[in-house]
């Protein structure tokens, strides 16, 4: 039997860049392991991140050259009124991205709900599932970088 710290030490050092990025962000949301406990690949790791298919989309977009989104930020409108709480998001794009896991089905009525108000507030919002992040990485990436594209022409 070995402590959380030593097990995720161990995993970590074993493991892919992105798998090991899974692994220290659940150890870190789930506070097995603290952020000064962090090995290897601390640059990567993001405790707000709340399942595996969020690091691993963020990890793809990173990896895939684009900047590294921000995690779990609360949206709220000109009021003050609270929007949402993305996924991942660029704010600089106004940009939320949405991981719909296999939860998402149960959740479609509050899911649509908020983003509704998201982009009735003028933010754009795509959604991934498994099989885009995990079966078609490119079109994700294409999608993500062609809003980063129009996000920097509607600021002009």
């Amino acid at each position: 039997m070995t402590s959380a710290l030593r097990t995720v030490r161990d995993l970590a050092s074993r493991l892919d860049l992105v798998e090991a990025a899974v692994v220290l962000d659940t150890a870190l949301h789930k506070k097995l392991i603290r952020l000064d406990q962090v090995p290897l690949h601390g640059e990567h790791v993001e405790p707000a991140s709340e399942s595996p298919m969020e690091t691993r989309l963020r990890m793809l977009l990173v990896l895939g050259g684009l900047p590294r989104p921000k995690a779990q930020i609360p949206l709220h409108d000109e009021h003050g009124w609270f929007l949402g709480r993305p996924d991942l998001f660029y704010p600089e794009h106004r940009l939320a991205i949405e991981y719909d896991g296999a939860t998402h089905r149960d959740s479609l009525a509050s899911d649509n709900r908020r983003q509704n108000r998201l982009v009735d507030a003028g933010y754009r919002v795509l959604r991934f599932t498994a099989w885009d992040v995990l079966g078609s990485p490119d079109s994700v990436l294409d999608l993500v970088r062609r809003a980063h594209i129009e996000g920097r022409e509607g600021l002009r």
